[in-house]
Order: structure tokens, then C-alpha cells, then sequence
């Protein structure tokens, strides 16, 4: 994509932290910063993305041209990088995939966005696809906060977002007639989900048991010694912590069994509602805390 037409795009996803509106509202982007093959020079590019566990993926697919993209080339010539999620800013290691394993998650992608295989269909090269890992230690880069309130915030609605995608993501691929007397089979034809959609919602999983998992054992000793008064809020907090952790666990067994779109719907259905119950208090126990 010409500079022209990312330049709008980057700025809006660094005013927003990774909000954006208009065609990539909803869409999981993140911005992809490489050194110039030739040049040296840093380019940053809006990129899509796969949540994958660990690590991300992305497909350098240039729209189905017959050229690979800038970007690519850039990073097989210096594999480090550093992305931006909206939240957290940090440096990664591209891998670029071969074999069996590019060509399952490049299946996963397809199922995922049809879109992809159309790119596919465009051209006689093969649509690479790379995994960025990681490379921050003790924690997951630089958050993009001014301070401890904002992080706060920043964090949770990072979790609202992702999980809005997911629901969206659920209600469009299981969509079914079973609501209805016409198709009483349909049920059965989505009895598992969609193998991309699984890591969405496994991946989803992990990073909100390592998030609470960090409150609980550095931030919130950290504010019970400065504000002794806060014992009661850090109890109720800890408490919702184990709940959520219980319908987190109930969501991964759906996921790991066959079961029926219904039942994952309303498993997700149900974080969703005790998870904005609980950071909307942490939100409003926490936050005046650290602006104080």
C-alpha cells in the first residue's frame, strides 16, 4: 500500500491505541515496523494479524499481487522487528513458515477469511506467512500508557476489544437455523468450530490468566502496602479472579471437546458479562488510586 494511504491509518491506530473506525473498524491490525532492505530505514506498515498463542502471524499477501510486499522482504533480510498492538510496543523475531506448517495456518487463515484464498487465487507465488515472536522479557514490551490508571484502562479495553472480536467471530461462523423449526440437522453440521477461531478464543484464554495471575502476585501487594485502606477492593478482586478463572476453564473444555455452537456461545457469553462486572470495579477501585 502506498505511503499516502497508510499514513491516515497509522496515526488513527496511535491516537486510538489500535482503535480504529471506518473500513478497518473491528478488523485485528497492528502496526509492523522493519529496516529497509536496501535502505536501512525503518518502515512502519498497518498489517493484518492471526492471534497464534506466544506469538502472531501475519500474511504477506499484497492483495494476491505477484510481488511480495515491501514489508516482507524487508524483515527476511533483518528478521527483527517491533509491532505495535495498540496496547504494548515491543521487538520480535520473524520466522517465516514453510511446509506443512505454513500451509495449516495459511487453512486456518482461509477458514477464518476467505479472502485469503482469493489473494491465493491471484497470483503463482505462495502467499507467505510469518510468526512474530516476542522478544520482551518478564512481560509483554511497553505498554503505551502515561501512567499506572491509564495502563489499567488501556489493558482492560484491549480485553473488551479481543473479546468483542470474538463474539463476533462465534455468532458469524456458527451461525445456524436451529432457532427455527426448518433445519433441526444444522446443529450437527457446526458441531466443532473453526480451528482459527479455537486459537482465538484459547489464545484469549492464556493472556487473561497471565494478566490476573500478574496482578495477583506483583500489582496487587504492590498497592496493598501503599494504600492500606484498599484490603477490602484487593479481597473482592482476588474472589472475581477465581470466578473468571472457572468460567475460563469452562470455555477451554468446549473448546477441547465437540460440543454444540450453542454451548460455547453461552460460555462466552458468560466471561463476557462477569469480565466487564469485574474490570469495570477494579476500573473504578484501582484507577483513582494510582491518579491520586
Amino acid at each position: 500500500m502506498p505511503h499516502d494511504f497508510n499514513q491516515p491509518i497509522i496515526d488513527e491506530f496511535r491516537a486510538n491505541k489500535g482503535r480504529m473506525t471506518g473500513y478497518f473498524e473491528g478488523a485485528r491490525l497492528l502496526l509492523l515496523t522493519t529496516t529497509g532492505a536496501r535502505t536501512g530505514t525503518p518502515h512502519t506498515t498497518p498489517v493484518g494479524y492471526l492471534p497464534d498463542g506466544d506469538r502472531v502471524l501475519v500474511i504477506a499477501s499484497a492483495a494476491g499481487s505477484d510481488r511480495h510486499p515491501d514489508w516482507f522482504r524487508n524483515l527476511v533480510a533483518h528478521p527483527q522487528v517491533t509491532v505495535e498492538s495498540g496496547v504494548f510496543t515491543y521487538d520480535a523475531r520473524a520466522v517465516v513458515l514453510t511446509g506443512e506448517e505454513r500451509d495449516e495456518v495459511f487453512a486456518r487463515a482461509v477458514e477464518a477469511d476467505p479472502g485469503w484464498a482469493a489473494y491465493q487465487e491471484k497470483t503463482e507465488r505462495i502467499i507467505p506467512v510469518v510468526a512474530l515472536h516476542s522478544l520482551a522479557q518478564g512481560g509483554p514490551g511497553t505498554i503505551n500508557a502515561t501512567s499506572f490508571g491509564e495502563a489499567i484502562k488501556v489493558v482492560h479495553d484491549a480485553f473488551r476489544h479481543e473479546l468483542a472480536l470474538i463474539r463476533g467471530e462465534l455468532n458469524k461462523s456458527t451461525a445456524t437455523d436451529t432457532d427455527t423449526d426448518s433445519d433441526t440437522g444444522a446443529e450437527a453440521e457446526f458441531s466443532t468450530l473453526g480451528a482459527q477461531l479455537r486459537v482465538n478464543c484459547l489464545t484469549f484464554c492464556q493472556g487473561l490468566h497471565n494478566h490476573h495471575t500478574g496482578e495477583d502476585t506483583v500489582l496487587f501487594p504492590l498497592i496493598a502496602e501503599r494504600h492500606p485502606g484498599s484490603d477490602a477492593a484487593l479481597a473482592r478482586l482476588r474472589e472475581e479472579h477465581e470466578r473468571i478463572a472457572t468460567l475460563v476453564d469452562a470455555l477451554r473444555e468446549t473448546l477441547t471437546t465437540p460440543t454444540s455452537p450453542a454451548t460455547t456461545r453461552a460460555e462466552v457469553n458468560r466471561l463476557t458479562a462477569a469480565l466487564e462486572a469485574h474490570l469495570t470495579y477494579e476500573e473504578q477501585e484501582l484507577i483513582p488510586l494510582f491518579d491520586a
